[in-house]
């Protein structure tokens, strides 16, 4: 794993996760998100650590997406699903490490980075964030079912498919008025406001705070249903592979439905 795409390191019993690749807006490479999974792992196996806090450089982008050139090589609708059984191992890592974990959002939170920043328990984000998963326009792929469910969870069904078939993104301000920013703080507070809800949660019991975050995700996950179907339909297709190819040249796809 790259060194420079993820960082980790311990802040006291803060353990502090930040995306680095700002020139790339930190599209997650398969790299990041080993590095987020092992990042879970240290602070399960570290009885100092007490909170996990994500964050990232560059101050335009929390986490744009997934790379897109993970995608090239996709011929088949196996290939969608092989992906996506891949990063729903890695978030369901997140979604169960045992201590609180806040997301710090700033510039661009979407597609993956939306997903990452939905499995951690509380965001925090100024009013220049971005969220949404505009892949209606860019790439015509679609979510994992555990995806899907993350957003209704947070948002209801139906703003999570305004989210979805419109292509909305909604701004820091939209996201804390829908409840889905914990708090809304100025570009230039970010870091304060972080540190001040981490050290609130550092007061607190951690074992009752394991079973509210544990509880709620038993809740959620309750009667989740399989996807696989959609996933391998939707990747399997020529739309995808075509707005794959022509991604980066900035070619708008020509949608066919096919």
């Amino acid at each position: 794993m790259s060194d420079d795409e993820i960082i980790v390191k311990a802040d006291g019993p803060v353990l502090r996760v930040v995306f680095n690749r700002p020139a790339a807006r930190n599209a997650l490479t398969w790299n990041m998100w080993e590095g987020l999974y092992d990042a879970c792992e240290r602070a399960d196996a570290d009885d100092s650590i007490r909170v996990m806090v994500l964050s990232a450089t560059g101050g335009k982008a929390f986490v744009a997406g997934t790379d897109i050139t993970q995608f090239a090589d996709f011929s088949s609708g196996a290939d969608g699903i092989a992906y996506e059984e891949k990063v729903g191992r890695l978030v369901d890592r997140l979604e169960r490490v045992r201590v609180p974990t806040v997301a710090a959002v700033q510039g661009y939170c979407v597609g993956g980075g939306l997903v990452v920043a939905a499995v951690c328990d509380l965001r925090v984000a100024t009013p220049d964030a971005k969220f949404g998963v505009p892949i209606v326009r860019t790439l015509g792929n679609c979510l994992a079912m555990n995806a899907y469910s993350l957003l209704v969870h947070h948002l209801g069904p139906a703003r999570a498919l305004d989210l979805l078939l419109r292509a909305k993104m909604y701004s820091g301000e939209e996201a804390a008025a829908v409840g889905f920013v914990a708090e809304l703080c100025p570009p230039e507070e970010l870091d304060a406001t972080v540190d001040a809800t981490v050290q609130r949660l550092l007061e607190h019991a951690p074992l009752s705070m394991w079973a509210s975050k544990e509880a709620i995700r038993r809740l959620r996950k309750a009667n989740l249903p399989d996807g696989d179907d959609l996933v391998s339909q939707v990747f399997g297709s020529e739309d995808f592979r075509t707005a794959v190819a022509g991604f980066k040249d900035r070619k708008r796809p020509n949608w066919t439905g096919h």
